[in-house]
């Protein structure tokens, strides 16, 4: 039986909306341009980190990114100030996931190969507590105000930990595996892109139950999630084809769809700029203007590097961060871009 048995699941018609979203004219929709909305600041190299990258999280406070390098098998803590890697965790397994604490000051890091989930402290980095979750620890999202991680993992779930207590406090069930999802931090409704059952899953954050389903029958593989929790907007990124898809939060309706950057794995919304960030490991980052709810034009689609799928904005800096993997004798790398007006 489906986990979500019990469940309208809405199916929605994923016909081009014309009309609804603007792309530039002329050879631009295939070629580099728009480079002037974002400028590359700093160069952070990272000679010994080999194979993929995945998320990242910031330290706002200290200026400290924190990188999961799935491939190498570590936790990499970049001082920008610095510009240069300043610790490194070893002997992790394949982390994905990663969030700063601040209240804690810790690093909470989800390990996909072995399900691991660990807390460090963000000055000794040592290890203060872990927990299991079984198989596939991956995306992981920290609702600062009532200080609970949630983390997707496995076959089909979320899991909210306490990082106060470090010790979790509930699991919400899904019909596969979750990659991103997004946490509304007031009602903490929770949107949920299971790429496997081609839905977008609905959930009761405060309950911890599922309460609704959206059909996606394409694209598939449907990855990276923003939200809009003032226009009531849901952006979401698919890979097969390479598409931006705009979403009624409510509802579930499609209100735009875009051809984007392929193999896109980090998705974000500025509510001060209007804008929407895209990094696929096609190597391009994708910017869209909203111009109005239901009103997107593609301003930017620039190069970067294959692999550099995975992202962060950081919109207190206007700052964008780049997980550039090694490739071709070229070491990995953070790149740091300013976004212009």
């Amino acid at each position: 039986m489906s986990l979500l048995s019990g469940i309208s699941i809405k199916s929605t018609c994923f016909a081009l909306l014309t009309g609804l979203l603007v792309l530039p004219s002329g050879c631009k929709a295939q070629g580099t341009y728009g480079t002037r909305f974002l400028s590359l600041q700093k160069v952070v190299k990272l000679p010994g980190v080999r194979g993929r990258i995945d998320h990242l999280a910031v330290d706002k406070a200290h200026q400290v990114v924190y990188m999961a390098a799935l491939g190498n098998n570590t936790l990499e803590v970049i001082d920008l100030s610095k510009g240069k890697v300043i610790h490194e965790i070893k002997g992790l397994d394949e982390p994905q996931g990663v969030a700063y604490l601040p209240q804690a000051n810790a690093v909470f890091v989800a390990n996909g190969g072995n399900g691991v989930c660990a807390f460090y402290d963000a000055n000794t980095y040592k290890q203060k507590a872990e927990l299991d979750l079984g198989e596939d620890a991956d995306n992981v999202s920290y609702a600062q105000g009532d200080q609970t991680v949630y983390v997707g993992y496995g076959n089909g779930g979320i899991a909210l930990i306490n990082a106060a207590s470090m010790k979790a406090i509930g699991t919400i069930r899904l019909p596969g595996h979750p990659e991103g999802f997004e946490v509304d931090s007031l009602t903490k409704k929770i949107w949920a892109n299971v790429p496997d059952a081609r839905v977008v899953a609905v959930l009761d954050g405060k309950n911890r139950k599922a309460i609704d389903a959206w059909r996606i029958n394409a694209p598939l593989a449907c990855f990276p999630i923003a939200y809009s929790s003032q226009d009531h907007r849901l952006f979401i990124g698919g890979r097969r084809p390479s598409r931006l898809l705009v979403l009624d939060s409510e509802t579930g309706k499609k209100i735009a769809e875009a051809p984007c950057a392929g193999d896109a794995d980090n998705l974000f919304y500025d509510a001060a700029s209007k804008r929407i960030l895209i990094s696929g490991g096609s190597g391009y980052v994708d910017i869209f203007k909203q111009q109005d709810t239901d009103t997107y034009t593609q301003i930017a689609h620039i190069a970067t590097r294959i692999g550099a799928r995975t992202s962060l904005w950081v919109p207190e800096w206007k700052e964008f961060l780049l997980a550039v993997p090694e490739r071709n004798g070229q070491p990995a790398a953070l790149l740091v871009y300013k976004m212009n007006d």
